[in-house]
């Protein structure tokens, strides 16, 4: 019982709450909410995401510039490098070394060597970012400027030489150097030069004759990095392809790479975030094409969004602007609209009840004012309607008097016809007769019994009736034939539709033509319509004349509410054609077609109506 009364008030609150059942007032302020600040706060949102996508694009943008030029420093100088590798193994006294010609390489007085040292020493003096250049043959003698070994143990053993021999002559860096049998005079550290290598190989067998290496100093890629920044902690790292640190500033967010971000750079992806101490930071980087290193821009995440928060923090100010003044107007405009329709309401109320004299009166100039204005014509003309009604109430009973007493003059008028007919008969007038007993068939069809379609028989009749009173009057000079399908008699058609077109046939056809003329009725079915045709070979149309004619049949309306007289013969044409396409449409209706042998043929068509349209239907009355 409890539930069904929770449902019954649910149900309840919830028709109340229904648009259509809310106050005017309260529809208006919703509507207005909905057209003026719903679309400032989607357009809030949007500007928000937009600019946040914005600023996101143009700091990777950005990032991506900057880390481009470093890559570019840095490839020009590894390629430095390797010209370098290139110089040193064209020189003559180099390549007889490689050869093993020269072989006292601790001899200060070997001319050969002292040349070499000479030759790597200006590769120094020219380029300070070198630490120092060693060259070792296949039989493990080398030669340097700067750079010697710390252990009396063969070099072609170490691990820099075994990777240079794998490349076949193709210039490889190896980073920061690790646990191998070199040292130089400076004492520089493994984490303070990077190796470059490249073995020497015999152009004409591809035999190794030996490697050639080169320390790279670190500060030449700090030099490049370290001037670069990213916000206002934000800095770039450069790392190998495997992820270790090439070169990183001391004052970083991180001690080392975690092994889940050495992961992350080596996937495509060239922007990612990390979590990482605590702090989320956002990694842009870009891969070199010719060293394979990554330089990495690290700044955090905080930094990325702080232009957006100032932006969204004036599309905050300007939505709680919106709304503010957004909610004042439309609760002003909406009980300046609803105040007068209220009132406009209160007096239609009055009106029910049947107060016809409460007037709205207001200076308004909006649609309000003019509603009150059509509300107090209104109430004028129902006060005047009402009086006129009494006024026709009271006609209404004259003019049912009057009909009463007029009912009888169509009976009057066949039984006197029929009287005639009698009287005329027993005289032996028969031609008095027949005329007498066609007039009273004609007039009996023509009034229908009050019906406005009668069957295609019974038009039959009346035409039939028509042509005899004319045959009377005009004997041998007017002749006919009527030839109507048995299976169309049924066919319900417009009453007094053939009567017009076969008395133009006589008048302006038969009578204008020397000697007898003749005039032939058909009716046929063809597919779903009902056609007519009436042929005469009387003096027939114009050319010019008809012309006119099909021209006022296109349009019958028009033409027969113009004033003045009507041109000859054609009123009755544009009658049935009017009354053709008010009852069925335009498709159907009359056409005129000359007779080359001379004469005249007229076409009717309409739809076939085995039934009784019940527009059509009236009550008949009682003869």
């Amino acid at each position: 019982m409890r539930n069904k009364w929770i449902r019954r008030w649910l149900q309840k609150d919830w028709r109340y709450w229904h648009p259509e059942n809310l106050p005017l007032r309260h529809q208006l302020i919703v509507l207005f909410l909905m057209v003026g600040i719903l679309p400032a706060i989607l357009l809030g949102i949007m500007v928000n995401w937009t600019s946040n996508q914005i600023i996101e694009r143009q700091v990777t943008a950005n990032t991506m510039q900057l880390i481009n030029k470093v890559n570019q420093t840095l490839d020009t100088y590894m390629e430095n490098m390797q010209s370098i590798t290139y110089l040193i193994s064209f020189d003559r006294n180099v390549d007889q070394f490689l050869a093993g010609q020269s072989l006292n390489k601790n001899d200060a007085s070997d001319t050969s060597t002292y040349q070499i040292r000479q030759f790597l020493q200006g590769f120094t003096t020219v380029y300070s970012e070198i630490a120092g250049i060693l060259i070792v043959n296949t039989k493990g003698d080398y030669i340097s400027n700067e750079l010697y070994a710390r252990y009396n143990r063969s070099l072609t053993q170490e691990e820099w030489y075994q990777q240079a021999i794998k490349q076949k002559g193709i210039f490889t860096i190896i980073g920061h150097p690790s646990g191998r049998n070199i040292t130089s005079h400076a004492n520089y550290g493994e984490d303070e030069v990077v190796t470059v290598v490249r073995s020497i190989n015999d152009p004409t067998t591809g035999k190794v004759k030996g490697v050639i290496l080169i320390d790279l100093k670190l500060r030449v890629i700090a030099q490049a990095a370290k001037d670069v920044t990213l916000g206002k902690t934000g800095y770039l790292m450069v790392t190998d392809p495997s992820g270790h640190v090439i070169y990183a500033p001391s004052d970083t967010f991180m001690q080392s790479i975690p092994a889940k971000l050495a992961a992350s750079l080596r996937q495509s992806e060239n922007v990612f975030t990390e979590e990482i101490q605590g702090q989320q930071l956002q990694f842009i980087y870009r891969t070199s094409s010719y060293t394979g290193w990554k330089t990495v821009g690290v700044f955090q995440f905080s930094e990325s969004v702080a232009e957006a928060r100032t932006i969204r923090f004036y599309i905050v100010i300007f939505l709680f602007c919106v709304c503010f003044t957004g909610l004042t107007a439309s609760y002003g405009l909406a009980s300046s609209i609803s105040r007068p329709i209220y009132r406009l309401s209160s007096l239609m109320q009055k009106a029910e009840s049947g107060d016809m004299t409460s007037r709205y009166i207001s200076n308004r100039r909006d649609e309000v004012g003019m509603l009150g204005r059509s509300f107090n014509r209104m109430m004028n003309e129902i006060r005047n309607l009402i009086s006129l009604n009494q006024q026709k109430e009271q006609q209404k009973r004259e003019a049912e008097l009057r009909s009463l007493q007029a009912h009888i003059r169509p009976h009057f008028l066949y039984n006197t016809l029929d009287t005639i007919h009698w009287m005329a008969q027993k005289k032996g007038a028969d031609d008095v007769s027949s005329m007498v007993d066609a007039l009273s068939k004609l007039f009996r069809i023509g009034l229908s019994r009050g019906s406005d379609m009668i069957t295609l028989a019974e038009e039959e009749q009346h035409i039939v009736s028509y042509l005899q009173i004319q045959k009377t009057r005009y004997r041998d000079r007017l002749q006919y034939d009527i030839d109507i399908q048995e299976s169309v008699h049924n066919v319900y058609v417009m009453k007094l539709l053939l009567q017009p077109i076969v008395e133009n046939a006589i008048y302006h056809g038969i009578k204008a033509r020397r000697g007898p003329g003749k005039i032939h009725i058909s009716a046929e079915q063809q597919e779903d319509k009902l056609v007519y045709t009436i042929s005469d070979d009387g003096a027939g149309f114009s050319e010019e004349r008809l012309i006119q004619i099909q021209h006022q049949l296109a349009e019958p309306l028009a033409w027969i509410g113009q004033q003045g007289p009507e041109p000859t013969g054609s009123y009755g044409l544009l009658n049935i054609q009017a009354r053709i396409h008010l009852a069925y449409g335009t498709s159907y209706g009359v056409q005129i077609c000359p007779r080359p042998e001379g004469g005249t043929t007229i076409q009717v068509t309409q739809p076939l109506l085995w039934n009784m349209p019940s527009a059509w239907h009236h009550k008949r009355d009682q003869v």
